[in-house]
């Protein structure tokens, strides 16, 4: 049997690339492979036992090319439990190139799908082989409350119809009535089937699609139970037999169960309405400049390079860069920084936030999903799709729950009857035992605690960039911090030059201003800035090299020129310059034709809040460790400022990787090691670390690299993160105990009897919403750096 598969690949760049892929994927078993460098895909015949598509992939990837993947959300409808979750989970993986992970709490599925082996409409058509209904996610916040509004207007229709129909099936048990407010009973079996066939369709849909499906979850057990308490009782009635009747249990039962629906998938909005708080703050409408003047036009058709007017009070439509114009902007809806920031020309923007009583000219840099909002929006929005590694533990005992319990009501009939004699009490405890069991608490207890979590952290400007992230966090338990930028403020000034003799303070500085050019370094930027506030022109510098960690090489007037540390040029500082040194400044040296002109000593300014940070860190029970590039005496300076005892100084922004290794291999198993950096040459390192943190206030760079991003500038949002994860993970644990609780006690007390039906059904829908309720009271959870008047709570009803 053969097959033939296409596959995209990126990163081919001639022929030879092509001839190279062809190469090693033939050397796999059954693959026949020709790859179109023209088209930038391989097609694939597939013969006998031929190699997996996994496999195939890992062989273009090992070639150095890509197999590019499609990111696709689906919307999931007809999901009542964790198991119906696992069950759609288990069928979307089975397709070839798909990777799939399914939210019960969010009904959303986010799949990674290699183009060319399944695409959206065959994702669609697994989940309705399944039993349940999928279409493609809505990216409009709008449209998703549209929808969520649609779905609890049915449900509350619905509850009213099982009031009214199941409220006179219980006026018997009012106290004192004895029989003079019994219904006749076939009244009771009209009322009785209003609710069985009314409440309970949405019920037996779901059951059918389960087991047609090849699966089982919560509906089954519902349908299950009620039907037999009703179908008994209509045998009864109808015969006219001399036995009792359960219309009331099956009813209430149905009626309870919805009350729990409608209360828990309110609950369930209100903890995934982070998103809508984020994409509820990008204006509609742009004052943009044009021939004809300034005219409204859609935010969403703005592209780079229009530029725009925003007025006082109106928020930014879009990235941009500050053209003209002073004002404040309020960021505190994307960084829950509480005070707002001054900006003027030349300064960035972002879309989303509050200008204050300036107007500002704003010429766009990146529009739609480029910017940082968008970003934004979508890291909390995989977040909260993505699973913690502890639910896998939870998939697995829900894919088994509701056989083990069918199992059990089964027994309980059984033995219950062989035991007693009475046919009667021992059905009515099977029922009992199917409608308490509800494996849904178990799936909520995790992704809900999650949602809460990524959304409450992205309103105080904490983005985690999947729920392992989340998790993790709380785990540390030592953490990396490079100095420049992270414990210093990252602005480095120039506190003193010293020229060697016959030479001034001026041919220092515009030899180094010249070498330093456009360099984007903070050392290179307070270089050039001392040389344009003391209105020195720069040398006229060619042929400038980088050394990484090191220094630079040129050529200036044709002989040659260095810039760099004592160790780069090979020179020991003396006099003022060595003072400086020993004092924990940078020193920068400047060689001209082998001969060195003079010293230039560089400080920056310890963050206000290190300290602090570092001792609540350390009261959290995690080990700071300071890594850099700079001189032990700079690194020593500063790490006796800030607390800081374990220093590893002189290491190379390529090296940094190998320390967090390093100290991940002495670590052991106690904990796991973060890296906390810039974003930006710290790359490598936050990816080497179990938990990277980026301090990059949102940049391009830091929102790629890091699992963590702290949006604002201060390293006490390190300390925010961390216990965020920590409350995070606390209710997690919460919610699993009350789950695996409720289970625990509520099927043994219904299969002996203890727990009659109504009180059964009862039970299942509060066990939900307790769980559900007690993953809200996150949103009580405030930063420690932050005024918490400046943070909105997520999730605030509708």
């Amino acid at each position: 049997m053969s097959a033939s598969v296409s596959l995209p690949v990126e990163g081919m760049t001639c022929a030879a690339c092509a001839a190279r892929i062809e190469k090693v994927v033939n050397r796999l078993p059954g693959v026949i492979a020709t790859v179109n460098f023209a088209s930038g895909k391989a097609s694939l015949a597939l013969t006998g036992d031929h190699a997996p598509v996994s496999d195939i992939e890992a062989a273009i990837e090992r070639a150095g090319f890509t197999v590019p993947h499609e990111h696709v959300s689906l919307a999931i409808e007809g999901m009542t439990c964790a198991a119906c979750a696992t069950r759609i989970e288990k069928v979307l993986n089975r397709l070839p190139g798909v990777t799939a992970h399914v939210n019960f709490a969010a009904a959303r599925a986010t799949a990674d799908v290699t183009p060319g082996l399944a695409g959206v409409d065959d994702l669609i058509a697994a989940v309705s082989q399944a039993g349940f209904r999928a279409g493609l996610a809505e990216t409009d916040e709008v449209a998703r409350e549209a929808r969520r509004a649609g779905a609890r207007r049915r449900l509350k229709m619905e509850l009213a119809v099982g009031v009214v129909a199941t409220v006179p099936l219980l006026l018997e048990m009012v106290p004192g009535a004895g029989h003079a407010l019994m219904l006749p009973r076939w009244i009771q079996l009209v009322l009785a089937s209003v609710v069985q066939f009314g409440l309970g369709l949405k019920f037996y849909r779901g059951a059918w699609g389960a087991l047609r499906g090849g699966g089982a979850n919560m509906d089954v057990l519902v349908a299950l139970g009620t039907t037999i308490a009703w179908l008994s009782s209509a045998i009864v009635t109808v015969c006219g037999l001399d036995a009792p009747v359960w219309f009331e249990s099956g009813a209430t039962v149905l009626t309870l169960v919805t009350t729990g629906r409608l209360m828990e998938t309110n609950a369930k909005d209100r903890a995934a309405s982070g998103i809508a708080r984020l994409a509820k703050l990008q204006p509609r409408t742009a004052h943009v400049e044009t021939a004809d003047g300034v005219l409204d036009r859609p935010a969403a058709g703005l592209v780079v390079g229009d530029v725009f007017v925003v007025r006082p009070g109106e928020a930014v439509p879009t990235d941009g860069a500050v053209l003209t114009g002073e004002s404040a902007l309020d960021e505190a809806m994307l960084t829950g920084e509480s005070m707002p920031v001054p900006r003027e020309p030349g300064d960035a923007v972002r879309g989303g936030t509050l200008n204050g009583d300036g107007v500002l000219r704003v010429r766009a840099t990146a529009v739609g999903a480029d910017t940082a909002l968008a970003r934004i929006t979508r890291m909390v929005d995989e977040a909260e799709g993505s699973k913690a590694p502890i639910e896998r533990l939870v998939d697995r005992v829900s894919a088994i729950f509701v056989p083990v319990i069918l199992g059990i009501a089964l027994l309980t009939l059984g033995f219950g009857w062989a035991i007693s004699g009475s046919f009667e009490w021992s059905l009515v405890n099977a029922v009992a035992v199917l409608v308490v069991a509800c494996p849904c608490a178990l799936g909520l207890a995790t992704p809900t605690a999650i949602m809460v979590g990524a959304g409450r952290g992205a309103a105080a400007g904490l983005l985690f960039r999947s729920a392992e992230a989340l998790e993790q966090m709380g785990r540390v338990s030592v953490l990396l911090m490079d100095k420049t930028g992270t414990l210093t403020e990252g602005r480095p000034q120039v506190t003193g030059v010293f020229p060697v003799d016959g030479l001034t303070r001026g041919d220092v500085l515009a030899l180094a201003a010249g070498m330093e050019g456009e360099s984007a370094h903070p050392l290179a930027k307070a270089v050039r800035e001392a040389a344009e506030a003391d209105g020195i022109v720069p040398v006229a510098v060619s042929g400038g090299q980088a050394v990484a960690g090191h220094g630079l090489t040129a050529q200036a007037e044709g002989v040659p020129v260095r810039l760099g540390s004592e160790r780069f040029l090979g020179v020991t500082a003396q006099g003022a310059a060595a003072e400086a040194g020993v004092h924990g400044q940078t020193l920068i040296g400047v060689e001209r034709d082998g001969v060195l002109t003079g010293w230039i000593a560089v400080a920056d300014t310890i963050r206000p809040d290190a300290a602090q940070s570092v001792e609540l860190l350390k009261d959290l029970g995690i080990r700071p460790v300071m890594v850099t590039g700079d001189s032990e005496a700079a690194a020593r300076r500063v790490a006796a400022l800030v607390g800081i005892t374990d220093i590893r100084a002189g290491v190379l922004p390529g090296d940094k990787a190998a320390e967090v290794a390093e100290v991940k291999a002495s670590a052991g198993d106690g904990g796991l090691v973060g890296m906390v950096g810039d974003g930006i040459n710290d790359a490598p390192a936050l990816a080497a670390a179990d938990v990277g943190i980026a301090m990059g206030g949102g940049t391009d760079v830091a929102l790629d690299t890091a699992e963590v991003v702290l949006m604002r500038s201060q390293l006490l949002a390190l300390v925010d993160a961390v216990s965020l994860s920590r409350a995070t993970s606390r209710k997690i644990r919460q919610n699993l105990f009350f789950a695996c609780i409720y289970n625990g006690l509520g099927v043994p007390l219904a299969a002996f009897g203890m727990l009659p039906p109504m009180l059964s059904g009862a039970a299942m829908a509060m066990s939900s919403v307790s769980v559900v309720s007690n993953a809200l009271l996150l949103n009580r959870w405030r930063p420690v750096s932050l005024d918490e008047r400046s943070v909105p709570v997520v999730g605030g009803g509708h």
